[in-house]
């Protein structure tokens, strides 16, 4: 019984996440073409997403690998 109660929280996780995941990331495309933060807002739904998919886990760093790469170390 135990398994089952213990596979049930891991899928209704997992929907969650992916309902989460995926409206974040909509309106991110959304804001492709709407006024707004597009392209901060669909690395949040990627990351979302990454925590239970890694098909986004993938696409999150590919997309932060094309971003250009900043100085983190701003007082050298």
């Amino acid at each position: 019984m135990d398994r089952v109660r213990v596979h049930g929280l891991r899928t209704a996780r997992r929907i969650v996440v992916a309902v989460i995941g995926s409206t974040i990331l909509a309106v991110g495309l959304a804001l492709l073409v709407l006024p707004g933060p597009a392209f901060l807002v669909i690395p949040i739904g990627l990351a979302v997403l990454a925590l239970e998919f890694e098909w986004a886990r993938r696409w999150l760093r590919r997309a932060r690998n094309a971003w250009p790469a900043t100085d983190r170390k701003k007082g050298d």
